[in-house]
């Protein structure tokens, strides 16, 4: 690879993470070409990205960001996950390594925060932005349901209460 290649690798990396959510860092020594292809298609249909790059230079792109310092999680074979949404990356990673052992998270990083492998799968097991905004909408709406039913059954045991009256006198 030549040097302007790697000068544009380093900037496309580097735009790529300063503006990623969430970023997981894992091993991936032995793992299949299909096993890796499945990865990146969950990834990318769940609105993230799935890079390869030599360490040195996800070590340079990093350091010109605003992400946390994890440059020294990027030892081996190594292959980075990241998307805007906080959570894409680190559930997808997770449940990845749970079915493949030859793929082991090494950590990653939220914003300026730095997370080890432990905070990756605690992150994981969060909800996504688009759980959290379907369970707010949801809590915005019961109460109003909730009204309308209460105004709705003072009149509906009325009306039950004179259909029965009338089936007794119509037997």
């Amino acid at each position: 690879m030549e040097r302007a290649e790697k000068a544009e690798l380093v900037s496309s990396l580097q735009a790529a993470l300063g503006g990623a959510g969430s970023i997981v860092v894992a091993q991936n020594s032995g793992l299949s070409v299909a096993a890796f292809t499945d990865l990146r298609v969950q990834v990318k249909k769940a609105g993230g990205q799935v890079k390869v790059a030599k360490n040195r230079l996800a070590k340079l792109a990093l350091k010109q960001t605003d992400v946390a310092d994890i440059a020294d999680l990027f030892k081996g074979p190594t292959v980075i996950a990241y998307a805007e949404d906080p959570v894409v990356a680190p559930k997808i990673a997770a449940a990845f390594a749970e079915k493949n052992q030859k793929f082991v998270v090494l950590g990653g990083a939220m914003g300026a925060t730095a997370l080890d492998a432990n905070g990756v799968k605690t992150l994981a097991t969060m909800p996504s932005l688009d759980e959290l905004r379907a369970k707010l909408a949801g809590l915005l709406v019961q109460p109003a349901a909730n009204i309308a039913r209460i105004v709705k059954e003072p009149g509906a045991g009325i009306a039950r209460v004179l259909s029965a009256h009338a089936k007794s006198e119509a037997a």
